[in-house]
């Protein structure tokens, strides 16, 4: 007995060479139980049961009578049903929702109902409508009895409903209760309609044309976008230019004054789109100082030409001797003057802008849209500024928006 149970706890299955975990997995659960020989049918899991035909008796059915409770004329129908449900009502009669349209009483009618617009044998035949036809508006306009009572709308015969609705809610409701009474706009209903019924009736020119009219202005609208962006990125290269102009002439006195050490939490941000920003090499080891004078990747290859070019103009060597001040200063050089260069390029930016401007106003101008220019003053330049009479300022706005995005002098040069 000993040696049978050791010989079955020792009893272990191997997984075969070649065969993944995975799928040895698959085969044997952690009881170690043998893998199935047929498919097991459960009924567990996503599949449907089957009807169970057992041996009982069928349930007997029975051709019977049914009166059906919604209907008031007393029909008598016949189907078939189990006979254990005889006497009892037809289910689907609970499906018979109907609205709950008030009655009022002749003395009501009397004192907070009357109006001179309507009749009471008028205002009786709108609720028998609504009762017949569960305020199906439409229905109750084209039953309506126009010969007998004045042509309404449908929008006069909710009008009057609702506004019977809302006396008798506040007729009947209990003093201090919080109410919910309904309120129709007539007014607003038919100016709804009557804008439904122009924009059915549109010709396809005048769809056209509102397309065309939308494009237009989501392109005013991206160009406006584009220009505020401009405007914000020239206030930045302003405001990196005169920080720059500060930090140098604050550096500058520091010796003299003998500052304390506290330049660098002292000093006003700049901002990142302002010159170069060159990486610190803070990390340990050996580094060479003409690493620090190498342009980061964040300047395109036109930058770097225009840097190289103007640094030839100024005749600085290009490749200076590395030492701590020349780089130092050689950095703050090239800073300096791709904010030059920026600053350049918005300044042409905006002047072939205002030439567009001033041509497209003249334009205007000749066509007889809007007054002439007036002359305000000269520039030191030799440019004549441009000026607008008073109450011409909604008409600037305009022109700006409408004009497109500037093209870049360069790309004009190109062009020509």
């Amino acid at each position: 007995q000993k040696k049978s149970k050791k010989s079955s706890e020792t009893l272990t299955f191997k997984r075969p060479e070649g065969m993944h975990r995975e799928v040895y997995a698959l085969l044997y659960s952690d009881k170690k139980d043998a893998p199935p020989l047929l498919p097991s049918d459960t009924t567990q899991g996503y599949r449907t049961v089957k009807a169970k035909l057992g041996s009982k008796k069928v349930r007997p059915w029975k051709w019977m009578p049914f009166t059906n409770p919604a209907r008031k004329d007393g029909a008598m129908f016949y189907h078939w049903r189990r006979a254990a449900e005889e006497g009892k009502d037809y289910p689907f009669a609970r499906f018979n929702k109907t609205v709950q349209v008030p009655v009022y009483s002749e003395q009501e009618y009397q004192m907070y109902l009357h109006d001179d617009a309507w009749t009471k044998a008028e205002t009786d035949h709108l609720f028998d409508l609504a009762r017949r036809f569960d305020l199906r508006f439409v229905v109750i306009h084209d039953r309506y009895d126009h010969q007998q009572f004045k042509k309404r709308s449908v929008e006069d015969l909710k009008e009057r409903y609702y506004h019977i609705c809302a006396k008798l809610a506040n007729i009947r409701a209990a003093p201090g209760t919080d109410l919910k009474i309904p309120v129709f706009d007539a007014g607003h209903e038919r100016r709804r309609k009557e804008q439904l019924e122009r924009l059915y009736n549109r010709t396809p020119e005048q769809v056209a044309e509102e397309e065309y009219l939308i494009q237009e202005l989501r392109k005013i609208e991206t160009r406006k976008k584009e220009r505020e962006k401009r405007t914000q990125d020239l206030q930045k290269l302003i405001t990196a230019a005169d920080t720059t102009t500060e930090q140098r002439r604050a550096e500058r006195k520091a010796p003299k004054k003998k500052l304390p050490q506290k330049k660098e939490t002292e000093k006003p941000a700049v901002p990142e789109t302002a010159g170069i920003k060159f990486p610190d090499f803070k990390s340990a080891g050996v580094t060479l100082r003409s690493q620090r004078m190498k342009l980061p990747s964040s300047v395109g290859q036109k930058k770097i030409k225009a840097l190289e070019q103007m640094l030839m103009e100024l005749g600085v060597d290009l490749n200076p001797m590395p030492t701590e001040e020349i780089v130092q200063m050689f950095n703050e050089l090239r800073s300096d003057l791709v904010l030059l260069y920026e600053l350049k390029q918005a300044f042409a930016n905006c002047e072939y802008e205002l030439q567009m401007l001033r041509h497209r106003y003249e334009a205007l101008a000749k066509a007889g849209s809007i007054g002439p220019l007036s002359v305000e003053g000269a520039h030191p330049d030799g440019q004549t500024g441009l000026g607008i009479e008073e109450g011409k300022g909604d008409t600037k706005d305009q022109i700006i928006d409408v004009v497109g995005a500037p093209l870049t002098p360069n790309s004009v040069r190109r062009k020509v």
